[in-house]
């Protein structure tokens, strides 16, 4: 398994676009530069009334699915 880390500071009318039809991914950089792509149902959860704010763990197998995604702070 790998963990990856990153930062997030997403304003709430951005946040708006993962509820719209179409919209199934993001991609994110995390902490060491790669780049992940995300499904946007892994975001929803974390949209509060100023969007998305904080730091989060990305936890996927070898098969590159994902076992865990969660804000730390």
């Amino acid at each position: 398994m790998q963990s990856y880390f990153f930062t997030l500071s997403v304003k709430y009318d951005f946040c708006e676009q993962f509820y719209q039809p179409g919209i199934n991914t993001v991609v994110i950089t995390s902490d060491d530069g790669k780049r992940i792509q995300l499904p946007v149902t892994n975001l929803r959860p974390h949209v509060s009334p100023i969007g998305i704010q904080g730091r989060f763990r990305l936890i996927i197998d070898d098969s590159n699915k994902i076992k865990s995604f969660e804000k730390i702070t």
